[in-house]
């Protein structure tokens, strides 16, 4: 599946309204009968807010075809761990302007909606897309938008060895996601580590921050586990630096922004509080007796895709 022959590919990214992207997704869109493309949109969307190198499309376009010819052969499913981090290292935003729908909207209807189609098309045509939020909606849903939130929230400062973890597991890239506690990096970087004991599939990821979401909050989970403040010069720096860092290696991980690590003594704490709070978590469709040789799901594995 691919853009309509001669269609416009933008070259700097912009923003298309909510307005604008509503009307668009139509239910021959979302069926697959109709590939939208920059030129339909072309008068409607707004310029980068800046002349930095960083709007530039053609290395987010590059990244999103990579990602459709490494992943062609399997489900799309796995290309959320690869393209993650790579998304966040490339398209560099503050957690502002990654808040702003129309960037997300302007991506998935004006940059690559194909890829919106490949990754979440079924159906027998394997083009139909359940949910117009894929295309625009929540963060948390959108095709574009979660996967850079999920990098910035489950990275370890520059290290986004995390992330891949994260999103190779559907249970926390659907659901754990959008709780509060993820708000808190040694929150985050804890849930990740549970991989002692008895937490080994994605169920038990859910079920194991389902239970600690619900026994805390960011105050107490701040209170228990002190994070430390976040470089912001280091970020800025990291984030008006695209374009003259090196190009970034497919086969690698790639760097994020150094402006600090998540306090590993307040991680450990963490992880050792919410192991506890699992011992008597309830896991859907689980039988822990019979589940108790599954292998661990460790942080240098790689997650179990649902």
């Amino acid at each position: 599946m691919s853009a309509p022959k001669g269609s416009e590919i933008p070259t700097r990214i912009g923003r298309l309204p909510d307005s604008v992207a509503a009307r668009a997704i139509t239910p021959r869109v979302l069926q697959g009968y109709e590939v939208l493309s920059f030129s339909s949109f072309k008068e409607k969307t707004e310029g980068p807010v800046d002349d930095t190198a960083r709007w530039d499309a053609e290395p987010v376009h590059e990244l999103l075809a990579e990602a459709r010819r490494r992943f062609t052969s399997t489900a799309p499913t796995s290309s959320d761990a690869w393209l993650s981090p790579r998304l966040h290292y490339t398209l560099r935003l503050t957690r502002a302007e990654a808040s702003d729908t129309g960037l997300w909207n302007f991506l998935a209807l004006c940059l690559a909606p194909d890829f919106v189609q490949w990754r979440w098309g079924r159906g027998e045509s394997g083009r139909e897309v359940g949910q117009a939020a894929r295309f625009s909606g929540r963060w948390d849903l959108q095709c574009f938008s979660r996967l850079w939130w999920a990098a910035e929230l489950f990275r370890d400062g520059k290290n986004y060895g995390p992330v891949e973890l994260a999103c190779g597991n559907q249970d926390i890239l659907n659901t754990v996601m959008r709780q509060e506690m993820i708000q808190h990096r040694p929150a985050a970087q804890a849930l990740l580590r549970l991989h002692r004991g008895a937490v080994r599939t994605g169920r038990d990821v859910n079920a194991a921050a389902s239970v600690a979401n619900a026994a805390g909050a960011t105050l107490v989970y701040e209170a228990m586990a002190p994070d430390e403040l976040q470089d912001a010069e280091a970020l800025r720096e990291w984030i008006l630096s695209a374009g003259d860092d090196s190009a970034i290696q497919y086969d690698t991980l790639p760097q994020g922004p150094n402006d600090g690590s998540v306090p590993h003594g307040a991680a450990e704490t963490l992880t050792a509080w919410f192991e506890k709070l699992f011992e008597d978590a309830p896991v859907r469709g689980k039988n822990r007796a019979r589940d108790a040789g599954a292998p661990g799901l460790g942080i240098d594995q790689p997650g179990s895709v649902a």
